[in-house]
């Protein structure tokens, strides 16, 4: 076990609970023991090797170690699992962003009290465990924000991954809901199994049951083999049905019949088969609304929606649109190193986004086209977004034939976008008329990259005439 020997020696973990120290030392999962005054006084092994490898945690608060904070979580705007067990003498948990030698990381806190004789707390076990499956900051894969509504859901994701309870995620389109049932899936027991999508917008009524049951030879016309479904796919793993909210009303009841007596039938055969998946569905659509105008079964939302979780769209998390272009931009363009220019990122910032994080990496995608260096300026999200129609003041590219010179002439311009273009496309056919050099110097004499001006001319010769 780790010892300080700075340490008060009224923490020193063999002078406390010598046989809780030697049983937390041998557990899997990373525990420390804490005081009532947030001091460390012991930390088992499986907490050293994934927190803290390289210094002793012992004889240092809690709140410093995980968070470098100077006071208690509490008194920094988080929750405090010790002061919420101290104060109720009860079990508590809590998803917290902890410091960690990879960087701010997800951690899944359960703390217990251990009362003293008078039966009053007076040290509290915290078990730790990393929610891999989400990051507080820019991350190559998975689910990436900090913002309070995000914490919200992941909670519950955290809370209800390792059970079997089935799982309705709801939230507008583009906020990642395939992203969460992943996340739901990595955080389960059987996160080793598969986890198989259905899009069940794209089944014809035809086809659903088919797809997702399976058929035997000769059920119909076509059928020359027998095929396993989806269900059966994803055995000992996780079924994520998207989009359930356009499932036809009659192939509704052959799912309720699934989820409520875990079996099933091929198209064509007798035998009833048992199915070991867990259900996970999401939609965008209103089911509630749904029920009440008959288009979607009653018993089926209710069955659906054991635990239902909703996520937020974007506009509710526009602290996280730093985090998330950063992480988007590794994704959408990961062979060059983009960065955003602080008035590119409040361009981001004012946007409504209403196709949410689907739409935020569009644009990126997008911007990343537009631009030539390795900055994305205000201009590439403006043209990006289609936002770039100026209302008043306008460069606007004049030839000069006679001499063969280019201008920029800085004057109020009341036009649409289409004129605009009308006028580039004048001024760049122009130019091409009486200049005798190469395209980079053509370039050069314009003001702008050889690749921008290839990129305009490719533009111009796919738009008709004027």
């Amino acid at each position: 076990m780790d010892l300080d020997a700075s340490v008060d020696p009224r923490c020193h973990p063999t002078a406390v609970l010598p046989e809780l120290v030697s049983y937390l030392e041998g557990l899997p999962e990373p525990h420390i023991l804490c005081d009532s005054r947030y001091r460390i006084v012991a930390a088992n092994a499986a907490y050293r090797r994934q927190f803290s490898p390289q210094a002793s945690v012992v004889g240092r608060t809690c709140y410093a170690v995980s968070h470098h904070f100077s006071v208690p979580c509490d008194q920094a705007g988080e929750r405090c699992p010790l002061a919420r067990s101290r104060a109720s003498g009860r079990r508590e948990r809590v998803l917290h962003l902890h410091h960690t030698p990879q960087g701010e990381s997800y951690v899944d806190i359960e703390l217990v009290p251990l009362r003293d004789a008078q039966g009053a707390p007076a040290w509290f076990v915290e078990k730790m465990e990393p929610l891999r499956v989400a990051q507080g900051q820019p991350a190559a894969q998975g689910l990436v924000g900090r913002a309070p509504a995000f914490q919200r859901m992941l909670e519950l994701v955290a809370r209800v991954g390792p059970s079997q309870a089935g799982v309705l995620l709801l939230g507008e389109s583009g906020t990642g809901k395939e992203l969460v049932a992943q996340a739901v899936h990595a955080a389960s027991p059987r996160a080793g199994r598969p986890l198989v999508v259905v899009d069940c917008a794209s089944l014809p009524q035809s086809l659903f049951e088919s797809e997702l049951f399976g058929h035997d030879r000769g059920a119909f016309t076509g059928a020359s083999t027998s095929r396993a479904g989806l269900v059966e796919a994803a055995g000992g793993g996780t079924l994520f049905l998207d989009e359930v909210g356009d499932i036809p009303l009659p192939m509704q009841v052959k799912l309720l019949r699934l989820l409520e007596s875990g079996t099933y039938r091929r198209v064509g055969s007798t035998e009833l088969r048992r199915a070991d998946v867990r259900v996970v569905a999401a939609t965008h659509r209103d089911l509630r609304a749904m029920v009440a105008d008959g288009r979607f079964r009653e018993d089926l939302y209710y069955r659906l929606s054991t635990f239902p979780i909703t996520l937020p769209p974007l506009r509710e998390r526009v602290e996280d649109i730093p985090l998330l272009a950063v992480a988007l931009l590794a994704r959408v363009a990961p062979r060059r190193r983009l960065a955003l220019s602080a008035g590119a990122l409040a361009v981001l910032q004012r946007h409504p986004f209403p196709g949410n994080v689907r739409e935020l990496r569009n644009v990126l995608e997008r911007a990343a086209l537009l631009a030539d260096g390795n900055t994305l300026d205000p201009v590439h999200l403006e043209r990006a977004l289609g936002t770039d129609t100026p209302a008043s003041g306008a460069l606007v590219v004049a030839a000069l034939p006679d001499t063969g010179a280019a201008v920029v002439d800085v004057r109020p311009v009341q036009a649409s976008d289409a004129s605009l273009r009308s006028v580039e496309r004048a001024a760049l056919q122009a130019q091409l008329r009486v200049h005798r050099g190469s395209r980079a110097e053509l370039a050069r004499k314009l003001g702008i990259s050889e690749r921008s001006l290839y990129r305009k001319l490719r533009d111009i010769a796919r738009e008709p005439p004027a």
